[in-house]
């Protein structure tokens, strides 16, 4: 999961000047179309782990990897002196893992299962309108006339691209994508709880102990699940799709992308997570034969113009929270 803001920037070095910053920045813009291109892939990628472990199996597996990962990331930059929160602080770090691994991440896996990649792709692009929308209801933020037109045309590009499965009767897909529009809001709520812990504790410090907190309890829920796998049974190509989905895609795509947003700044790099779509529409095609009809397209277009248009259009352009990318899992 990608973190809401500039998570990394203050455990990297100062910025060159000149021709090192420069080339720090192309380098920063090569490695963001990468991950893009990651991210758009992984879809497809978890799609067939999926259908070969079940979610929950994939579920139980995945949180057994990343409270690993996390804790021995918080030990490279505190060592065993990890950072102490305050008793409030912990039970808001505690929501915050329940919203964004057991429910957030949990959705996801189910309804990227349910749907297609394209179409996961697409819903979970739609984070930053549930963001907005939180913002205004807590008073945090005035939405804009742009800003209410943007959330208007995305809804309508939402049901323009549903509406070509509703009326073909897929009505797993159909309920696949209404799990990831709700997966979207939890994520929503995820990176607007996470602000003020981010500004107290640190990206890195907020986002493991999220990890670690909310680890458990999909641990236990997807246990059922994780036994009945046959792990002995589970071939190399499955192993090895598991372990980019949560360890390249995931984890470190989380860490790469804080630094390319250190040095390239949020508000510069969050349009590029627009092409993530339009990639995992290509990849599924050539990978599962995935068919677009022209509503469907045009769905999709409406629906990512109006989240541009709502995410951008703000009074404050270079809020963090405002310009945080979709979440991808």
């Amino acid at each position: 999961m990608p973190p809401p803001t500039d998570t990394l920037a203050s455990v990297l070095p100062p910025l060159p000047r000149g021709r090192e910053h420069a080339a720090r920045e192309r380098l920063a813009l090569w490695a963001a179309l990468a991950l893009v291109l990651v991210w758009g892939a992984n879809f497809s990628v978890q799609k067939a782990v999926f259908n070969a472990l079940s979610p929950g199996g994939f579920l139980f597996v995945r949180y057994l990897i990343m409270p690993v990962a996390a804790a021995l990331l918080l030990c490279s930059r505190h060592g065993a002196a990890w950072p102490r929160v305050s008793r409030a602080d912990g039970w808001a770090l505690l929501k915050l893992g329940l919203a964004g691994h057991l429910l957030h991440v949990g959705l996801v896996t189910f309804g990227i299962h349910w749907s297609t990649a394209f179409s996961s792709s697409l819903i979970l692009a739609c984070g930053p309108v549930f963001t907005l929308m939180i913002l205004r209801a807590h008073g945090l933020e005035h939405m804009t006339r742009a800003q209410v037109a943007g959330v208007a045309v995305a809804c309508a590009g939402v049901l323009v691209f549903l509406s070509d499965k509703l009326l073909g009767g897929h009505w797993q897909a159909s309920g696949g994508d209404a799990v990831l529009l709700v997966a979207a809001a939890f994520f929503a709520y995820y990176t607007v709880a996470a602000k003020p812990l981010i500004e107290r504790h640190g990206g890195v410090t907020v986002m493991t102990y999220a990890t670690l907190l909310g680890s458990a309890p999909v641990v236990l829920l997807s246990l059922p699940a994780g036994l009945r796998v046959d792990w002995l049974n589970v071939s190399p190509a499955i192993w090895a799709g598991m372990l980019w989905a949560v360890l390249v895609s995931a984890f470190l795509g989380w860490m790469v992308w804080g630094w390319i947003n250190a040095v390239r700044g949020v508000a510069r790099t969050a349009p590029l997570i627009y092409l993530m779509p339009p990639v995992a529409g290509v990849v599924a095609w050539l990978t599962t034969g995935e068919h677009f009809t022209a509503v469907k397209l045009a769905g999709a277009a409406l629906a990512l113009a109006g989240v541009a248009l709502a995410q951008f259009a703000s009074a404050k352009p270079h809020d963090p929270v405002l310009v945080s990318v979709a979440p991808v899992d």
